[in-house]
């Protein structure tokens, strides 16, 4: 059923997972740092480079999910009760949107770690390639976080939904 105190736990909860994936994203800056400065070593520079890119993406991912939360739980609660057709119009196929790109954000999540691994293992052994060792553990990592952090917000997600579809039918 949907409700305002359903409402505000969801936006609150996507804005504190937006902190998480910030947070993350600036442990991973700091370690492409030190990788690359730092320790300076073939398996760190590798590590470095997605370290810093998927970084980037959290931190922007992040930054943006936080800054629009509350405008959005504030007009998602105005409307439960002043505007209920905008919930239908608008928020259903938003989330119907949102629901459908997280199936697309798990399987490119689950091909980056397995190509993590799968470089990780190739060249475990080869110390000649610490490079491309260091990226796949690091692609891995990464890949692994953000599969674990959108697993949860998925599963949010969809709970949100089908509140606000048995909401639309009780209409």
């Amino acid at each position: 059923m949907l409700t305002k105190a359903l409402i505000e736990k969801y936006f609150l909860a996507e804005k504190q997972e937006s902190l998480l994936f910030m947070g993350i994203g600036i442990i991973a800056i700091i370690l492409a740092v030190l990788g690359w400065l730092y320790f300076k070593t073939a398996f760190w520079k590798g590590a470095s480079i997605p370290f810093l890119a998927i970084a980037l993406m959290q931190l922007i991912v992040g930054y943006t999910v936080y800054s629009r939360s509350d405008e959005q739980r504030v007009d998602m609660v105005y409307n439960l009760d002043m505007n209920p057709d905008q919930i239908v119009k608008v928020e259903l196929p938003r989330m119907e949107v949102v629901n459908k790109n997280f199936v697309i954000y798990r399987w490119i999540e689950i091909v980056l770690a397995l190509i993590g691994m799968g470089l990780y293992v190739y060249f475990r052994k080869n110390d000649l390639q610490e490079f491309w060792k260091g990226l796949g553990f690091a692609l891995f990592v990464q890949a692994i976080l953000m599969l674990g952090a959108d697993y949860f917000a998925e599963q949010r997600a969809h709970d949100y939904t089908e509140a606000i579809r048995s909401f639309s039918v009780k209409k």
